[in-house]
């Protein structure tokens, strides 16, 4: 089941890719120099895996944001 999810995340986050290529290099595959792709809404806040619950951050502000998500998360939970 485990694997299955991760297969389903990946194709997800492929699908946000090809829709939103990466800010910095304008391609689809590859790295990403300075920019993740994060959960608007948090997985551990119930947010979806799919591609409408992404976004492209930069690393610096992805650190931050997920250090907030699993502080409520925690306090939520």
């Amino acid at each position: 089941a485990a694997d299955a999810r991760s297969d389903r995340a990946r194709k997800e986050a492929r699908a946000f890719r090809a829709e939103h290529p990466c800010p910095s290099t304008g391609k689809i595959r590859g790295a990403c120099p300075g920019f993740h792709v994060d959960h608007i809404i948090a997985l551990c806040a119930g947010g979806a895996d799919k591609r409408w619950n992404m976004q492209w951050i930069t690393r610096e502000d992805h650190r931050f944001k997920t250090l907030v998500d699993v502080r409520e998360c925690r306090r939520n939970g």
